[in-house]
């Protein structure tokens, strides 16, 4: 275990240092000044001297891997540089930005795990009935809504016209409602399809038709022998999704307002705030690696069958 997890995060290096050398040569090729920018996002009005000494002071005419080496360098260090746009360190906005993105996660991910479950097993014991049509009809739906209509409909129905929630900003728990609810339908249907398929494939198990013959209740079946089984690759699809919410749901934050990474991020690209950017793309990689090295370390330790690859 401990060589698979050196293994692991010698790949991280590798993952990172290849992201952030293809991030900064696609923001360096991009097509305007992040000067004029930032001094038109204060509301100073760019002339071309003001614009050329704001480029010497933020070395931005120095050569490409001159500019990727001196900031590889402070990133080592722990220092992202400085944002653009709010000047201040990378880092600083970051963290500021992380509460209201882990709230909004935590909030969607607790939702699709209290129904999610319990419509897949519903679905998978009432197989081909009338309620397991409706989930599965509920669960084609929620694939078919783009995001970001669904969010304009929920902000219609329960922000306009009933008045009942918030729709923008972080004014509190319940501006959570909307943004959660939005985030977390699609994934509600798709993993009470995903959830039906597995327990319906672990039903014509050996293990399952032994305890029938047996007597063994139904409940008790699916609870306790097949429900277990089942997680590993719930759980693995878990940490995928639970990666891409913590990286920020750009268009679900940025169409309710919600101050989370998403929102930064969408912001640091207008502005071309390419410190910013950065900082976020180093956090998605992380995020995603440490995620998906915790979920197989989770199932090898739940299974022992599954097998780490070691070889280093």
């Amino acid at each position: 275990m401990s060589r698979y997890i050196v293994k692991r995060l010698l790949q991280l290096v590798v993952v990172l240092f290849g992201i952030t050398f293809l991030t900064f040569l696609l923001t360096y090729l991009s097509p305007g000044d992040p000067a004029r920018l930032m001094l038109m996002s204060t509301g100073v009005t760019p002339s071309d001297e003001l614009v050329r000494q704001v480029r010497s002071e933020l070395g931005l005419n120095e050569p490409f891997f001159y500019r990727y080496g001196t900031w590889l360098g402070q990133v080592v260090t722990g220092d992202f540089g400085t944002s653009y746009k709010y000047n201040r360190p990378v880092l600083d906005v970051l963290m500021a930005r992380l509460p209201a993105t882990l709230w909004l996660t935590g909030s969607a991910m607790l939702l699709v795990i209290l129904v999610s479950f319990p419509l897949g097993m519903l679905s998978a014991v009432y197989r081909n009935q009338w309620l397991d049509h409706v989930i599965r009809l509920f669960s084609f739906a929620g694939l078919s809504m783009p995001s970001f209509w669904l969010g304009m409909l929920l902000m219609l129905v329960f922000g306009v016209q009933l008045k009942l929630l918030p729709v923008m900003g972080n004014s509190g728990w319940y501006s959570l409602i909307l943004p959660a609810c939005t985030l977390a339908i699609p994934l509600v249907a798709q993993y009470s399809r995903q959830i039906r398929a597995i327990l319906l494939e672990e039903t014509s198990q050996n293990y399952v038709i032994g305890a029938r013959s047996r007597g063994v209740k139904e409940s008790i079946i699916i609870l306790r022998h097949i429900l277990p089984n089942a997680l590993l690759p719930i759980v693995t699809l878990m940490g995928m999704t639970t990666g891409a919410l913590l990286g920020g749901a750009a268009i679900v934050e940025s169409l309710f307002v919600w101050p989370g990474v998403g929102q930064m991020a969408v912001d640091a690209i207008f502005t071309r705030d390419y410190p910013l950017i950065q900082g976020y793309v180093i956090w998605m990689a992380i995020i995603y690696v440490t995620l998906n090295l915790l979920v197989d370390i989770w199932t090898h330790l739940r299974d022992p069958r599954i097998r780490l690859d070691v070889d280093i």
